[in-house]
């Protein structure tokens, strides 16, 4: 089955987790969602694949969530859009394999499913 990591390079929990990975022997299919944007159809896959909602993987660290969207009321489509919008707001890295996936924050929460 494939596995599918949702990738930022110029993070280091995503370079740790592919790593991790690699060392395990597994060559996942990376998609770099900074460089190209996901769909609205693949952040809801993934959403239900993780079992959380939007506001669970935004990184609201990130200046743009606090100078754009921190404290307003948003929907689940809203925060998704925002996410879309602005994908370095998306937690990372996200692994998935099946019907499953797991945030590597830290990187060996991917194991679980791997």
């Amino acid at each position: 089955m494939k596995v599918t990591i949702y990738h930022n390079a110029r993070c280091s929990k995503s370079r740790q987790c592919m790593a991790l990975l690699n060392e395990k022997g597994i060559e996942p299919e990376v998609i770099e969602y900074i460089k190209v944007p996901i769909t609205k159809v693949d952040m809801t896959t993934l959403l239900q694949k993780l079992g959380l909602n939007a506001l669970d993987i935004i990184r609201k660290n990130e200046s743009i969530w606090k100078e754009n969207y921190k404290g307003k009321e948003m929907s689940e489509d809203e925060l998704m859009n925002a996410m879309l919008n602005y994908p370095q707001l998306m937690e990372r890295p996200i692994v998935t394999k099946g019907n499953n996936a797991r945030v590597g924050r830290p990187p060996e929460n991917v194991l679980e499913i791997v």
